[in-house]
């Protein structure tokens, strides 16, 4: 891969021990998860959780070409398995993504989590499509 690395030991901002036992609020998206404290100060910065494939290379992409119902290449799973371990430790999980179908980052969440993690995936209360990039870190209030 041409130009710098990218640095792993600053790509996660949460800390595990704020999120335990919390509701939260997890927004979605290819790029990054934030994920909201419920019930807190308001002053809280949302925890994060970045993909480790900044370039999107692995990223869920639709392809035409040669292809007219198209295909799929495989999610990033290493992505999906971040933002596991990163909700794991809350209490109950609203979860806010844009797009529609496989454009959907949280769909495809919810679906790696009920196959691989279904202790997280149950506590998963809703998925619910939001206009994401307008939130604000005052949502956790």
């Amino acid at each position: 891969m041409a130009g710098q690395p990218f640095d792993s030991a600053t790509r996660h901002t949460f800390n595990a021990e704020a999120i335990k036992g919390r509701n939260v609020v997890a927004v979605i998206d290819f790029r990054r998860t934030l994920i909201y404290l419920l019930g807190g100060t308001g002053e809280e910065s949302p925890e994060r959780v970045d993909d480790s494939d900044p370039q999107g290379r692995s990223r869920e992409i639709a392809h035409k070409a040669g292809n007219p119902e198209g295909t799929y290449e495989a999610g990033n799973t290493d992505y999906w398995q971040e933002i596991s371990e990163a909700l794991a430790p809350a209490r109950a999980i609203l979860l806010l993504g844009h797009g529609n179908g496989k454009a959907n980052a949280s769909h495809q969440w919810v679906a790696y989590v009920e196959k691989h993690h279904k202790d997280v995936a149950a506590k998963v209360v809703a998925d619910l499509r939001a206009d994401i990039d307008d939130l604000t870190a005052r949502l956790g209030q």
